[in-house]
């Protein structure tokens, strides 16, 4: 080991500078290769290659790092496979934009020169993200990364859809589908977020054709699709419409007759009774359309503007041409009346523009058949495990609720989809190759769905379709996917039905869903809003560690998280704890080596206690990061590491270090140093650059920490005598603590302290530890005994198995006293209440383990002793008041 001092204060930049580096070419971040070894892998959820990393990506990363460190120190032969998704619309849409700034769109490229552009832009941002993730310090085998556009990927995707094509389950077919008018492609519906807006009902009277003057009023939000009405509606049981079933209107400004039919999707009660019908523009009125077997007229373009069905209107922008409809239908005296109102609108996630229901030829999946084989496989032992577990409710209900899946994209980036069309015949072709006179097929121009591909990532990602790939035959299925939970529809779900159908087997064993990062105020963040925070430039304040444990430590799985710039300095000081004690440590253990760490032989209270802490730590936060409870985890090792060790140990460890006995000073030493360690290993997969900094300059064994034993627990450091014992200790020093800045008596000044005990074990415990009470609470005269009589006027304390004086009788005031201990009376009493009331509870005392039980049973002997000692020390006061 090559001794180091480390810096009297946290200084994140320079731990960080070169680490990263150094663990790459160490080949930490590789499989074992161990085949006695059990595999344990996880695929990065891919990130877009459109832009940087945001703070959700922290997240998300961090806590599948945290995962895999862990599992890797724990022995397993760990996998953590990276990779960038192409994300189709979002690429396409960044390229174009920048196309237009340099007044040239894809149609001028064409689609071979556009590609290029965007196969340049792909590899420059995958650079920023690959220097991002290095910052994170995420642990991935960069060896193996993945595009889904690969080669290998792509071929996936094409054996993929061609199996579905052949078992009916892709079909093409003419749907209302979502349209995005700005990138000009379909959207399947989760690529629809609804927003409530402000518009408008807009009634229109239809006349009737017979000339008799009468009218049906019909109202509508998208006038601008009357031009494309085929009929009007109205139930068939509505009394009020009877005679009308059968007769034609006139449609307005279209000047045409079409016909007035019933079926049962009208609403009688919902306004008029009466609705327009537009089979190739809303969803509900295609089915209508279908059964009565009425034309489809599209009115508009594929960008949004309205085709020459009315040529008035020819060109015009869908909203431009929806206000000039208006004022047409109001001048010639078709418009009743506009009614303001706020409705749920559809709108682009990619673009933001709003959706346009639209007619159109494209390509779905058959879902019922593929979502009830993955709902099946949740029934069985190989089910999906999701944490937290509600989350598999989710999982279902949108399963059982599925449509069909629209997959063609409308866009040039992306895996072009396997089908050709015979150019003379018009004869469809669906395979993996191109058919072998290529030249008298053209191929399909659509692409698939980006999620199409991020839907066989698990597999594909793993060589599949081979299946003797020595990856996929090793490493999948996977353990464990890590994922907000706004991508449970888009990814998760995909990845569970697609995996089953095509490997047989679920494509993970758990799925752990974190929420979405807010601002402090809990607002979503947003360019809009202007509140987004770049991780990056916290790292730069903070340091990465002090990020890592801000995000891994400040939820709970499924919960969203504030981001709070008082946390991330809280982060950094208890970082710099850390740092401090190990600099206390390093200053006190001389030119030891790793093989002077003997724990054998005999111990302080103290060595014994924070020994027995430390193990049950290890047990707790095992424990807890194996089901994924990281926040519930670090509050385990911050209470150990801050309370335990810091505050307490380093301090009593103190009176053997400036002591004389050397052969107690070389068990403390070793105790700091073991204790150290543990920490420091325990610590590591959240905060790695700082505890391998640490590590390296403390005697220790291995060449890194990344690749050191994570902590096993050791029982036989369990003390409980040494605990409890500790515990008295501890509660008798804070005790004197209390008391003296109460009364302004600085730790500086000696004073008298009388301690009553109650038993012999405290008894012999407080004797044998006496150097301990003379260190933390300066005691000109101690006295420790069962015979000791209460002073008339002292402060006093009680404590389990004791009671303490402080005769200071020239600052006491026998009122404030009093006054002072009825609220120690109150809290005792209502310690007493709880502990009762839950002894009394008869499902508790059969239910719950017999050790906790028996634990609140002492508890209650121990509150009623410590209300009963006070209630004397009141009447006692009482009498001299």
């Amino acid at each position: 080991m090559t001794e180091k001092n480390l810096s009297t204060k946290y200084m994140p930049k320079e731990v960080e500078a070169g680490r990263y580096e150094k663990w790459l070419a160490g080949g930490y971040f590789k499989p074992s290769g161990n085949p006695d070894a059990k595999p344990y892998s996880i695929v990065l959820p891919p990130p877009n290659v459109t832009g940087k990393l945001h703070l959700g990506h922290a997240w998300d990363t961090t806590l599948q790092d945290i995962i895999i460190r862990h599992k890797r120190m724990q022995g397993y032969d760990t996998l953590w496979l990276p990779g960038m998704d192409h994300a189709g619309i979002a690429t396409q849409a960044k390229v174009e934009e920048k196309l237009a700034t340099e007044g040239v769109s894809r149609y001028d490229l064409g689609r071979e020169a556009f590609l290029e552009k965007t196969w340049e832009w792909k590899e420059e941002y995958a650079d920023h993200i690959r220097e991002q993730w290095a910052k994170l310090g995420i642990s991935v085998d960069y060896s193996r990364e993945r595009f889904t556009l690969d080669e290998g990927l792509s071929q996936a995707v094409n054996r993929v859809f061609v199996q579905l094509y052949k078992k009916g389950l892709i079909y093409r077919g003419e749907y209302i589908i979502n349209w995005d008018p700005k990138a000009k492609t379909a959207l399947s519906d989760i690529e629809v977020i609804h927003k409530d807006v402000e518009g408008a009902f807009y009634h229109m009277a239809y006349p009737l054709a017979d000339g008799s003057g009468q009218t049906l009023e019909i109202a509508t939000t998208r006038p601008e699709t009357m031009l494309g009405d085929t009929a009007v509606a109205v139930h068939p049981d509505d009394e009020r419409y009877q005679a009308l079933i059968g007769k034609t209107v006139i449609l307005p400004i279209v000047e045409k007759e079409i016909p007035i039919i019933a079926d049962e999707y009208v609403d009688m009660e919902f306004g008029t009774g009466v609705v327009k019908i537009t089979p190739a523009h809303d969803p509900n009125d295609f089915e209508v359309g279908n059964r009565h077997d009425l034309p489809r007229v599209n009115v508009m373009n594929d960008n949004g503007t309205m085709n020459d069905t009315v040529a008035a209107y020819a060109g015009m922008d869908r909203f431009d041409a929806r206000k000039q409809i208006i004022k047409d239908l109001e001048s010639a005296g078709y418009l009743v009346k506009i009614e303001k109102m706020t409705h749920s609108v559809g709108h682009s996630e990619r673009t933001g523009v709003v959706v346009e229901p639209r007619l159109s030829t494209q390509w779905f999946v058959k879902m019922a058949p593929l979502a009830q084989k993955a709902m099946d496989n949740q029934a069985t032992d190989d089910a999906v495990n999701f944490y937290p577990p509600r989350f598999n409710q989710t999982f279902m209900r949108w399963m059982e609720n599925v449509h069909d899946w629209v997959i063609s994209r409308q866009l040039w980036w992306g895996h072009q989809i396997p089908a050709w069309y015979h150019r003379e015949t018009g004869e469809m072709y669906v395979g993996e190759e191109a058919p072998a006179d290529s030249e008298n097929w053209r191929r399909d121009e659509d692409v698939l769905d980006t999620w199409f591909s991020s839907a066989l990532w698990p597999f594909s990602t793993l060589g599949w379709p081979d299946e003797d790939n020595a990856d996929y035959q090793r490493y999948f299925p996977t353990s464990t996917l890590v994922t907000g939970y706004d991508i449970i529809f888009f990814w998760v779900s995909r990845m569970i039905f697609q995996s089953l159908e095509f490997t047989g087997e679920r494509p993970f064993e758990n799925v752990l869903m974190h929420g979405l990062i807010r601002a402090e105020d809990g607002r979503k963040m947003s360019k809009s809003l202007g509140n987004g925070i770049d991780p990056m430039d916290v790292i730069d304040q903070y340091g990465v560690d002090a990020l890592r444990w801000f995000l891994s430590t400040g939820s709970t799985p499924g919960q969203d998280m504030r981001f709070s710039y008082d946390k991330m300095d809280a982060a950094w000081n208890f970082i710099n704890k850390i740092w401090n004690a190990s600099r206390f440590v390093l200053m006190n253990i001389d030119d030891m080596t790793y093989e002077d760490i003997q724990l054998d032989g005999h111990k302080t209270v103290a060595d014994k206690w924070i020994l027995a802490r430390l193990n049950a730590t290890i047990v707790e936060v095992s424990d807890l990061f194996e089901r994924f409870e990281f926040g519930e985890a670090g509050r385990h090792l911050y209470n150990f590491i801050w309370d335990d060790f810091c505050d307490w140990y380093i301090e009593m460890s103190k009176e053997v270090l400036y002591g004389e006995d050397e052969q107690q000073k070389a068990m403390t030493r070793s105790v700091l140093v073991h204790v150290l360690d543990n920490i420091l290993r325990l610590l590591h997969p959240i905060m790695p650059f700082v505890t391998e900094e640490i590590w390296d300059s403390i005697p220790h064994q291995g060449e890194s920490i990344v690749v050191a034993d994570y902590p096993v627990a050791d029982v036989s450091y369990l003390d409980e005598k040494a605990t409890e014992g500790m515990e008295v200790l501890k509660d008798l020093i804070r005790a004197v603590r209390n008391i003296r800045a109460e009364v302004n008596t600085p730790m500086s000044k000696p004073i008298t302290l009388l301690i009553k005990t109650k038993d012999d074990v405290t008894q012999a415990f407080l004797e044998t530890n006496t150097s301990y009470i003379e260190r933390f609470c300066n005691p000109e005269t101690l006295e420790i005994s069962a015979d000791i009589v209460a002073p008339e006027t002292a402060m006093s304390a009680v404590i389990k198995g004791a009671e303490i004086y402080l005769p200071l009788a020239d600052l006491i005031n026998i009122e404030e006293e009093i006054k002072r201990l009825e609220k120690e009376l109150e809290k005792w009493t209502k310690e007493v209440q709880l502990v009762q009331g839950k002894l009394a509870n008869e499902r508790f005392v059969a239910n719950a383990p017999e050790k906790v039980v028996q634990a609140e049973r002492e508890k209650e002997q121990d509150y009623l002793a410590k209300q009963a000692s006070v209630k004397e020390r009141i009447a006692s006061l009482s009498q001299l008041n």
